[in-house]
């Protein structure tokens, strides 16, 4: 059923989903449009709004590039990528294989979505070298759209920006309500839990479903593609040059002990200001977790020359959605959305207006961090006027936002350049989890909404 639900939309999509840069430029041309005729603003007004906004996301930018950045260095040391081809081995059949790929995506999507999209891609991939090697045919566009479930998941876990910007003390938040939200009012209620309990079962179980009943649709990765071909090979020092520069750089001591310092760092942050996070605190979790594991600094130079790479499409594109979110914000535009759900909105219904509408606004502004500075003031604005839970609100933001990246193309790029995949193949699978998943996280914020 799930499969007939999502069969002709795939191939709509197939047929005309162009590539994300020209995807980011048409979007634009709406937003543009739409400023024009829904706004009393004028040209000029939408074209300074434009122009200023380019470079209104630089910080936010920053963050999400290190989040990737150090996701997909991580993943390539040597003590992750051990074990990502011990977990490769795990799976024995086709239904096994997409079912593995799904739950462990998800689950690295609980700790971060850079890390999440690197891992996932790099699974797949050795997860279809296995398969290959033992006769099983997986179809390897399904194996990547299952990587890329972690994005549907991913604002519930410990990287979700709607909270982690909640919890900010110098957010737009204390501004509106006078305070920040806890962490623990939203990414630790017994309600998120249940949700990712319940959500995270399902997409294992939907997402070989769609695997081709025909073996002849099934497309493998080519032949000449081998274990250890993943990625580029680390170069390290040479083991011939003793001489004191290559000893500095072929030791294990200066990422160790820098290591060590952000690890300190972390727990006087913790032990001072309690579990309090920040995207920059998450970023500076998983720098630790790459100091320690890197062998040597020369090493260590090598994983961020190679996960460089795959930064390059987000530092193009983000610039055009924040330009995007730049028209939104000066002439109104996106403010006149959330105010749409909020005049036809309870303090019941607050919730799924504010879902419905975040999963609309992200087709349009796609970082969640973003989107959350331009619809979370209004929506918290009416959560105070309505008597509705803040926190709640602001999960229904992360909520709808996650939603939507199933079929918002910027945050594939990464995936698809680790997997040498093309976004057309994979965007009608990944349309189907959202089918999956959307009615999980509406329900939890439903729920939420009455507890």
């Amino acid at each position: 059923m799930l499969r007939s639900l999502s069969a002709p939309a795939a191939r709509w999509v197939e047929r005309w989903m162009p590539s994300p840069l020209i995807f980011a430029v048409a979007l634009t041309v709406v937003v543009v449009l739409m400023a024009l005729f829904m706004t009393p603003a004028a040209p000029a007004d939408v074209l300074s709004g434009w122009g200023e906004g380019l470079s209104g996301l630089l910080a936010f930018t920053t963050q999400m590039c290190l989040i990737l950045l150090f996701g997909h260095a991580l993943a390539n040391t040597d003590p992750v990528r051990k074990a990502l081809i011990t977990m490769a081995r795990v799976p024995r059949t086709a239904f096994q294989a997409y079912a593995w790929v799904t739950l462990v995506s998800c689950i690295s999507g609980m700790l971060t979505w850079g890390l999440a999209l690197v891992v996932g891609g790099l699974l797949s991939r050795e997860v279809a070298l296995q398969m290959r090697d033992r006769g099983v045919k997986v179809h390897f566009p399904l194996l990547v759209a299952a990587a890329y479930t972690s994005m549907s998941v991913w604002a519930m876990g410990y990287s979700s920006s709607s909270p982690l910007a909640a919890a900010t003390p110098d957010s737009f938040i204390v501004e509106t309500l006078g305070s920040t939200i806890p962490i623990q009012d939203t990414l630790g209620t017994p309600w998120n839990l249940v949700g990712i309990i319940v959500v995270i079962p399902l997409l294992t179980l939907a997402m070989p479903t769609l695997r081709p009943k025909n073996n002849t649709a099934v497309v493998q990765l080519p032949p000449d593609l081998t274990a250890g071909s993943i990625d580029k090979t680390i170069q390290h020092v040479d083991a011939e040059d003793t001489s004191p520069a290559a000893r500095i750089d072929s030791s294990r001591i200066v990422p160790l002990i820098l290591g060590l310092g952000v690890v300190a760092y972390l727990g006087w942050h913790f032990a001072t200001s309690g579990f309090d996070l920040t995207l920059d605190i998450v970023n500076w979790t998983f720098l630790a977790a790459l100091l320690l594991l890197s062998r040597s600094a020369f090493e260590l130079g090598q994983l961020v020359k190679n996960a460089a790479a795959t930064v390059g499409d987000i530092l193009i594109q983000f610039p055009l959605y924040a330009g995007i979110m730049g028209v939104m914000t000066s002439t109104g535009l996106g403010n006149m959305i959330s105010t749409f759900f909020v005049e036809h909105s309870t303090a019941a219904t607050l919730g799924i207006f504010t879902f419905v509408s975040a999963a609309l606004l992200n087709i349009a502004i796609p970082s969640a961090g973003g989107q959350f500075a331009i619809q979370g003031p209004v929506m918290l604005d009416a959560a105070v006027e309505l008597g509705a839970d803040p926190a709640v609100i602001t999960m229904a933001i992360a909520y709808g936002d996650s939603l939507t990246n199933m079929v918002q193309p910027l945050f594939m790029l990464p995936l698809l350049a680790i997997a040498n995949c093309r976004l057309r193949d994979v965007v009608g699978y990944t349309l189907a989890s959202m089918l999956v998943s959307g009615p999980v996280l509406l329900g939890v914020i439903v729920v939420a909404g009455f507890v």
